[in-house]
């Protein structure tokens, strides 16, 4: 386990000095920060004020990020290696990030895998595999933290789960039953802890231009497909015939972040150009 601090942790400014960002002083664990979606939802919350963890297994690949977020002003950042995979491995990652930047208020389980197979052919390791990553860390995580947004006053816990969460898909039963285990685990823990400072929400994005989407195009084009023809075929679930942006996913969580978001809890928000509704 690694962590790298790109800059000095900002604190809540005083009523003397600028009028501070609505994340200021927060500090946001988002795992699979290095890449995609959850890049761009780093990028967002360093924007709004929130000192930065990225939590992934790629270590080159978090420091590459981390330099580029670092540019974003007085942010801070820090990478933590962590398996979501091992119990074991998110407590320590959550401990040293803790100890790196200060208690966690704000966090996105964002990490995923989407494996592809029919059911005949669906392994038994894969969907095991599925569900530590995409619904398993997120329950550890959760845990981990609870602690710290309780005592702090606030709380922003929120999964990044999928349209798959909302609807079914062929082909991929193992990612699509996780999705809809995450939205689950959103609703009881929203109505568990809606006494208390902590909202707990679901961001379903459609298909995203992301590596995943980008995945899903290659194997469409095993079949004969051009480039352009899978890219439709990906996209005509979507009523605006297009590929989501991760910018639009993050702005959404961005959003339900902030302070003025405290009375929205328990939603599972699609951000799909109205596939589901």
């Amino acid at each position: 386990m690694t962590t790298a601090t790109a800059s000095r942790a900002a604190k809540p400014e005083d009523d003397t000095g600028p009028t501070p960002r609505p994340l200021t002083g927060r500090h946001a664990l988002i795992t699979g920060g290095n890449r995609g979606i959850g890049a761009a939802i780093a990028r967002e919350l360093a924007d709004l004020g929130a000192n930065i963890t990225l939590a992934a297994r790629d270590e080159a690949a978090l420091q590459e990020q981390s330099q580029a977020l670092s540019q974003r002003g007085d942010t801070a950042v820090a990478c933590q290696t962590m398996d979501l995979r091992d119990a074991a491995s998110i407590t320590r990652g959550v401990a040293a990030a803790r100890d790196e930047l200060g208690p966690i208020s704000i966090l996105i389980n964002n990490a995923g895998v989407a494996p592809a197979a029919p059911l005949a052919k669906l392994q038994l390791d894969s969907w095991r595999e599925t569900f530590e990553i995409n619904v398993q860390a997120a329950f550890l995580l959760s845990q981990a933290v609870l602690d710290d947004m309780q005592t702090q006053g606030f709380g922003r816990m929120i999964n990044i789960s999928s349209t798959a969460g909302l609807r079914g898909y062929p082909f991929v039963a193992a990612y699509v039953a996780s999705k809809h285990a995450l939205i689950g685990l959103t609703r009881a823990l929203a109505l568990e802890l809606s006494k208390g400072p902590i909202t707990v929400n679901a961001v379903c994005p459609g298909y995203a231009e992301t590596e995943m989407a980008h995945n899903a195009i290659r194997n469409i084009q095993q079949s004969g497909k051009t480039e352009a023809e899978a890219r439709a075929i990906l996209t005509r679930g979507n009523p605006q015939g297009r590929l989501i942006q991760p910018d639009e996913v993050a702005a959404t969580v961005g959003w339900l972040c902030q302070p003025s978001s405290a009375s929205i809890t328990g939603q599972a928000i699609a951000v799909a150009g109205g596939e589901v509704m």
